[in-house]
């Protein structure tokens, strides 16, 4: 049986996805690295002054997880030295072979050159994450060669895997952006997003295109940017520009696009037609870099402490800023996201308690760290006093922090009152298709300027309505300050967000949209618990079934435990329980009744029950559920073999173990019921020419009958009895994949059925 779920209530939803083992920010990592070369480090450095290739190491072991013939190299600018003991270093895991430690084959090492404190770079990614999807970032220990080289901070590379977690896929337009050869002061091209006019060779100093193509793209961005800002949002997701560019401001981020070089972020166009930018390179983040741009130069922490909130606002070389705040209500926005920050971070002192926490975690590896670049005391003073870094000062992050967070709060931008929106409601009783009214009560807000932001589903831009206070959208009595608005359900799931504004001041609800937001379900039939259920899987095929395109993907097996035909429609499949709704299954799926439905994870875009995620061969999760989050199935599944899957025995109700694979049949059956365990069968040689034979644990052979059968199911060979001892004749039978049942003739029932290669 389905059940409906009725939705009476708001929900809330965050979209940010939490760290898995790898990046476990309370869990230092152990990688340790091993070259068969002893001068690996000359091979690195030769590398990198060259082609900057790969080189090969002979393993790379990971938390206890050995990789082979892995790509290592060195990275970085400014932080990368021939001459220096601890270079940052890039591991690619897929270099050679196709491996991944948890779905990640690029680890990204930075060798905290430039911060004593250790801190700055995951802090500044755990605080950003809360307003826009960044990098997950963590600590590890590495070794080379049996040398302990030190504490990194590794964190997630942004690739083609970053974006399409984050967006759905990775075809579209992505940049780089940071100058060719790294940012140096002087007269340097610099991703500032200014227009240079239509000709794209004049863009290739300044950004770096990770796809095919995209110049165009960027060509029509900066255009557009520069030249019909009212324009912008069909071009970039200004919401997202606005949290990047007031985070960068806080936290006196200044290698970064707000600071001279403009730099140390990615563009990546979704498919909706709008670059998202990324944050990328925190190393330098809590005021260490001083460069501001223009005449700018802030070499106190005190200057650093008082620099402007509004900085760039008047000058053409910084456009993202410049058109961006030219908009009134966008300059609003921006102040409500800057305030937002500081109220979270600063107004109870979590950024200093998730600060200590952080140090307190590496105080032991910095101190056995053999080359690290400050003494442990620089690293022990550098949560509250300054620090020479070279040409640079690492002001103490408490004192720069506090003292900002109280300079700003005492800016007229800031002690302007903005809208308060409270009471939202809707509609209680939501079909898909109906009308929806929602109401909420907003007060100190100039009339006209209330926002109901939706879209339909979990990504793209959101649709902009305006809220009434007139009477006439089920808002109560005009002039009451409830304000309503009513859109068409036309999906199963609405994201939404409001703004409200006055002359002085903006205000969200919730206070981080648009990165998080409320959610409305329509009425929706889901498959309860145990009607459908997740029945094998194979993460490592490599000779067992073949897809419909010939290629040996990772498969999923659902079973129908019930005796009707269920629908799978507004189902979704995914391989991480905090991104359940990666892959949809089209609307016209069903599963029979006691029928298998095979699931492709192939990680491809074509037609058909192909998902666009592959499973892990290191084990992870898998779960069957839906946008409301009612889930019907989920497991967390081993590292498999090659051709081994992980099974329920008895098929649909059992336990999960490793088991030899019996694509779209049953698993096993229960010797309780009088049949026969997966255990009492097995075939050799598989694949197999000539002959294969049968490895039996029954001693009453006269009780058993072996069928061959071809994929459809069509018999081709049948033994019976003793006849079985002998093994069956295969020789005349053409290339390709083959089933073979063993039943117990006293039961008469297919106990056990698998697959035969040829």
């Amino acid at each position: 049986m389905k059940k409906i779920l009725i939705p009476i209530f708001i929900l809330f939803f965050i979209s940010a996805i939490k760290a898995q083992t790898l990046y476990d920010i309370n869990t230092i990592q152990d990688i340790k690295i091993e070259f068969t070369q002893s001068n690996w480090d000359y091979i690195l450095d030769t590398a990198a002054a060259g082609k900057d290739e790969y080189v090969m190491a002979k393993y790379v072991i990971i938390n206890g997880v050995v990789f082979d013939s892995v790509g290592v190299k060195y990275k970085g600018n400014s932080t990368y030295k021939p001459n220096q003991a601890k270079n940052p270093l890039h591991i690619e895991l897929d270099t050679w072979k196709n491996q991944d430690y948890e779905g990640y084959t690029d680890i990204k090492l930075s060798n905290v050159a430039f911060d004593p404190s250790f801190i700055r770079e995951p802090l500044s990614y755990t605080i950003l994450r809360q307003y826009m999807d960044a990098p997950q970032s963590n600590y590890a220990n590495i070794s080379i060669n049996g040398a302990l080289m030190g504490l990194y901070v590794s964190s997630e590379s942004i690739s083609k895997k970053f974006v399409k977690k984050y967006f759905g896929n990775n075809n579209n337009a992505f940049f780089k952006c940071n100058p060719s050869g790294g940012g140096m002061p002087g007269g340097m091209s610099r991703p500032s997003l200014e227009y240079l006019g239509m000709d794209s060779t004049k863009y290739f100093k300044a950004y770096e295109l990770k796809t095919d193509y995209g110049w165009k793209d960027l060509v029509l961005l900066c255009n557009t940017l520069n030249n019909t800002p009212a324009q912008i949002e069909s071009v970039l997701d200004v919401d997202r520009a606005l949290w990047m560019l007031a985070f960068n401001n806080l936290f006196v981020n200044l290698d970064s696009y707000t600071g001279d070089f403009r730099q140390n972020y990615y563009l990546y166009k979704d498919d909706f037609g709008r670059f998202n930018p990324i944050v990328w390179d925190l190393n330098m983040s809590f005021g260490i870099f001083s460069f501001a741009g223009g005449s700018t130069q802030l070499s106190t922490t005190k200057s650093k402490q008082e620099m402007n909130h509004l900085l760039h606002i008047n000058e053409s070389g910084w456009p993202l800023i410049q058109k961006l705040l030219a908009n009134p209500s966008y300059k609003r926005m921006y102040i409500a996201h800057l305030r937002t920050m500081l109220q979270e971070n600063f107004s109870n002192g979590s950024y200093k308690t998730t600060a200590q926490e952080y140090h307190d975690l590496v105080t032991t590896s910095v101190q056995q760290d053999p080359k690290k670049f400050f003494s442990t005391q620089m690293f022990q003073n550098n949560l509250n006093a300054d620090v020479n870094v070279g040409i640079f000062i690492a002001p103490g992050i408490f004192d720069l922090m506090d003292g900002r967070a109280n300079y700003l709060s005492n800016l007229a931008d800031f002690k302007a009152v903005p809208p308060t929106i409270t009471d939202i409601s809707h509609s209680t009783f939501i079909s898909q298709g109906s009308k929806v009214h929602i109401t909420a009560n907003v007060s100190n807000a100039n009339p006209g300027i209330v926002t109901f932001a939706f879209r339909y589903g979990t990504a793209g831009p959101f649709i902009k309505l305006k809220m009434e206070d007139d009477g006439q959208h089920n808002d109560g009595v005009a002039g009451d300050n409830i304000y309503g608005a009513e859109f068409d359900m036309d999906a199963s799931l609405v994201q939404y967000y409001i703004y409200a504004e006055n002359n002085s001041a903006g205000a969200f609800s919730p206070e981080r949209a648009e990165h998080e937001f409320y959610t409305i379900y329509a009425n929706i039939n889901v498959v309860e618990k145990g009607e459908v259920v997740i029945n094998e899987l194979m993460s490592n095929n490599e000779t067992t079934v073949t897809d419909p395109t010939g290629n040996y993907s990772d498969w999923i097996e659902l079973y129908n435990n019930t005796d009707q035909t269920l629908s799978l429609k507004d189902a979704y499949l995914s391989d991480s329980y905090t991104e359940p709704l990666k892959w949809k299954f089209p609307d016209n799926t069903t599963i029979a009744p006691k029928g298998y439905l095979i699931i492709w994870a192939s990680d491809t875009t074509q037609a058909g029950l192909n998902t666009n995620f592959k499973l892990s061969n290191n084990g992870e999760q898998l779960i069957l559920s839906y946008e409301n989050g009612f889930v019907t199935d989920s497991i967390t599944f081993p590292s498999l073999k090659k051709d081994r899957s992980y099974a329920r025995c008895p098929n649909g109700t059992g336990a999960f173990s490793k088991l030899d694979p019996t694509y779209s049949a049953s698993n096993c059956a229960s010797s309780a019921a009088g049949g026969l365990v997966l255990s009492d069968f097995s075939i050799y040689p598989n694949p197999a020419s000539g002959r294969v034979h049968f490895r039996l644990t029954v001693n009453n052979h006269s009780d058993l009958r072996i069928k061959l059968t071809d994929m459809s199911g069509l018999t081709l060979w049948q033994l019976n009895g003793n006849d079985i001892n002998n093994g069956l004749d295969i020789s005349q039978l053409s290339p390709g994949l083959y089933f073979i049942e063993l039943a117990q003739l006293s039961t008469g029932k297919t106990s056990i059925r698998k697959l035969l290669k040829l």
